[in-house]
């Protein structure tokens, strides 16, 4: 079965720290998956605040995320949307985790405002 939703970084950190948006991430927890690109995102912003790699794990274990690599696929549709995006401010991040679902035909979630903005195929709900 196909993920329906393919998470950012920002709705993991959301998750995690408890903040608003938490329970619209945690409804599709079960059917979402996130790029190798955004869990790197969520270890640094974890590691950055001081969390060492044991409770990293502790963390982010229970939470059965599966991780997709970031292939050669996904690297050419994100770097293709770079033009698009740009003036949105949206980071090779943001651009892995929406060529991820446009690749496996699921919905990214987000808390970052600016992908509102968003036109063409790409289909995104803003966790808050």
């Amino acid at each position: 079965m196909t993920d329906r939703y393919v998470l950012d970084a920002s709705a993991v950190l959301c998750l995690i720290r408890n903040e608003p948006g938490a329970d619209t991430v945690k409804a599709v927890l079960a059917d979402s998956s996130i790029s190798a690109v955004n869990l790197s995102e969520v270890i640094a912003k974890m590691a950055d605040l001081g969390m060492d790699a044991d409770l990293i794990d502790a963390v982010l274990g229970p939470l059965q995320l599966p991780v997709v690599p970031f292939d050669v696929a996904q690297a050419r549709v994100a770097g293709l949307m770079r033009p698009a995006t740009r003036s949105l401010g949206l980071s090779l991040g943001d651009r892995a985790c929406l060529a991820q679902a446009e690749q496996s035909g699921a919905t990214a979630m987000t808390t970052d405002q600016a992908w509102g903005a968003l036109g063409g195929t790409s289909k995104v709900v803003l966790a808050r």
